[in-house]
């Protein structure tokens, strides 16, 4: 769900209105439209937009910016908080940090460095303002509504994602992407069997569901399961062959049952997609977007 108003994005990054819907228009995101068509923003656009006002105050070409920020668009990680991203610069690099691994999305000098966490400390009354007005429209939302609505509130007020998420599996129980979601933020809660319990829902109504199979192997592993949580990894990847973090994670498993020509294959897998990309690996439980 997008919840905040151009006037809203305005205030929380000290820019004037025209220029946020200039950024709105310029391609390297794709903000909703409210009942008058207004633009409407998500938590991800306000990241996004707050690091394009970096990039223009550093006299960075406008052309450069949307370049550099569809990139950064697609490259946000999965399974970790936004709150947990910072946006920095270095020599004549843009590097994106989630805590864990480092990379650029695009080369050039980039005068800026920002924690996302801050701007999701000023967005969250933004946020419970939005739970509040989805509350009072009632039936009004549907599934991919309350879904959209914890997305943008994993990052500020992650209770209400969790509530979120429930409320979008009380309109469709075999919603893929909330059961994966919420299983995730249980898992990360260490309610591991809960979440073993949703990742399963997932892979029921969607068996094919890369996320949800990944998730799930790490899971099994957690509960001292491995030879389940091996046949999980295949799983994902029978659903989504490059991916790359399921390869690390079988890598690792064969290489504990002494299977080396096991784990080799799937290191040398893993290491072959890493290096064809430049997004980030992650071994933890993964967000679906």
């Amino acid at each position: 769900m997008k919840s905040y108003t151009s006037r809203d994005v305005a205030s929380l990054l000290g820019l004037p209105i025209r220029q946020v819907r200039a950024f709105a228009r310029s391609g390297f995101l794709t903000p909703g439209r409210g009942p008058r068509g207004e633009y409407r923003f998500s938590f991800q656009d306000l990241v996004l937009l707050r690091t394009a006002k970096g990039l223009a105050a550093a006299r960075v070409p406008a052309r450069r910016i949307r370049r550099a920020l569809s990139r950064l668009q697609q490259q946000l990680p999965r399974g970790r908080s936004l709150s947990e991203v910072r946006i920095a610069a270095q020599g004549d690099r843009v590097l994106v940090s989630d805590g864990r691994t480092t990379w650029n999305p695009e080369s050039g000098q980039f005068l800026f460095d920002f924690a996302v966490s801050e701007l999701a400390t000023q967005v969250e009354p933004l946020a419970r303002r939005a739970v509040q007005a989805a509350q009072e429209a009632g039936g009004e939302m549907d599934a991919d509504d309350w879904y959209a609505l914890a997305l943008d509130l994993e990052a500020c007020a992650r209770a209400e994602a969790r509530r979120a998420y429930v409320r979008a599996l009380e309109q469709d129980p075999t919603h893929a992407d909330a059961l994966v979601n919420l299983g995730r933020l249980l898992h990360e809660d260490g309610r591991v069997s809960d979440a073993e319990r949703h990742y399963r829902g997932a892979l029921a109504a969607n068996p094919r569901h890369a996320t949800a199979a990944f998730n799930l192997g790490i899971a099994l592993e957690d509960l001292r399961r491995p030879a389940e949580a091996e046949q999980a990894y295949h799983q994902a990847l029978e659903a989504q062959p490059d991916f790359a973090d399921a390869h690390f994670n079988l890598s690792r498993l064969y290489e504990r049952q002494g299977d080396r020509v096991a784990a080799l294959r799937h290191l040398k897998s893993y290491k072959g997609l890493v290096e064809h990309r430049s997004r980030p690996h992650l071994l933890g439980p993964a967000r679906n977007q």
